[in-house]
């Protein structure tokens, strides 16, 4: 159970974080963050809980990531349904909580006909700059497999993993600096899911995509990792 409390804090986190900043410090007129500050959110979310509470769960906060750890020989498929409830709860609680904070501000409601509503993610008239089905599945498969590429190799039993966490931070980071214009970014489905149940309309139907295109790029990864990269007991012996 304390793996569990572990995910759904450190997902709630990464959400309430990430997606927080999106929707409250990013439009700010003159003082906004922006889309590069909404991305270094979302990568020090990952990083700050991967230090907090990583030692007890391994730090996934993401259901394409504990895929990706499956695919790679690195987690057991028992865990994997229990890890997706408590990362998908995490994230929905956290969306809640922004829902009940915009709500305090005067007027405020979800315009769900709009790209990036609530920190949504979409394709077609729902990506933030206009960016195709197509394309969106691509670059949400792509910048998920090279995030588990990285966490796979920053984890390694070889790797120096005091300094993982960094790593994996930082590859957030980038992955938002590219895809927030073309998906709004997802690389995560708790996350994407958790938007969309409060926003509803297109942007809930679309959220398919933010769970199929990420957990495929996540499981091609492991299987990348597994036969291609990691080194067998022998040659680490030989290190």
């Amino acid at each position: 159970m304390k793996k569990l409390f572990a995910e759904f804090f450190g997902t709630y986190w990464l959400v309430f974080g990430g997606c927080g900043s999106a929707i409250f410090a990013a439009g700010i007129p003159n003082l906004g963050i922006g889309f590069a500050g909404v991305a270094l959110a979302f990568g020090l979310t990952v990083l700050t809980m991967a230090y907090a509470v990583g030692h007890i769960s391994g730090g996934h906060f993401n259901p394409a990531v504990s895929f990706g750890l499956w695919a790679g020989g690195r987690f057991p498929a028992k865990d994997l349904i229990p890890y997706i409830i408590a990362q998908c709860i995490g994230a929905i609680a956290a969306a809640g909580t922004l829902y009940t904070i915009a709500l305090g501000k005067s007027g405020y409601a979800i315009n769900n006909t709009a790209a990036g509503a609530f920190a949504t993610n979409g394709y077609g008239a729902f990506s933030p700059d206009g960016y195709s089905l197509t394309a969106a599945f691509i670059a949400e498969f792509v910048l998920t497999l090279f995030f588990l590429l990285i966490i796979l190799g920053a984890t390694d039993k070889c790797a120096n993993t005091n300094f993982c966490g960094i790593a994996i931070g930082l590859a957030l980071t980038l992955i938002h600096l590219i895809s927030i214009p073309i998906t709004n970014t997802s690389v995560n489905p708790a996350r994407s899911l958790s938007q969309a149940v409060f926003t509803g309309g297109e942007p809930l139907s679309q959220v398919w995509l933010f769970w199929v295109a990420p957990i495929l790029g996540a499981i091609a990864a492991g299987f990348i990792y597994k036969t291609l990269l990691q080194k067998t007991d022998e040659e680490a012996a030989h290190q």
